[in-house]
């Protein structure tokens, strides 16, 4: 019983890391619209990839301690590694203001992180 109630609250864990790295996601592109138009979005847009790039590192982190203690399929931490993958990838592309590689890879990854978290 205490085992099935731990590997259920590491899953839960998960979930919570996934939805987390998603909505991070969707106020990116909320703070690109706000770059645009005002003054100060460029400051949110900036901190929010701080914030997305974290919650990036805790999904992995996640996926590790869903993994190891509860012996389960390592194929999370797989995919939470491609996302680090493409995080990474996606700040240096917007330090880099490549916007025509930048703005479509957010696209996808919003649409994988959604994915990933309806699959949880």
């Amino acid at each position: 019983m205490a085992t099935q109630a731990t590997a259920q609250h590491r899953f839960s864990f998960l979930r919570i890391a996934i939805a987390l790295q998603t909505l991070t996601i969707f106020l990116q592109a909320v703070s690109a619209g706000l770059l645009l138009t005002s003054s100060y979005g460029e400051t949110l847009h900036s901190a929010g990839a701080r914030v997305m790039y974290g919650a990036s590192m805790l999904y992995v982190l996640a996926a590790v301690l869903a993994w190891k203690p509860g012996g389960g399929s390592p194929r999370p931490i797989r995919h939470a590694c491609g996302f680090l993958v493409l995080a990474s990838a996606q700040v240096v592309l917007g330090i880099a203001h490549v916007p025509s590689v930048h703005l479509p890879l957010g696209v996808l990854m919003f649409g994988l992180s959604l994915l990933a978290l309806a699959r949880r």
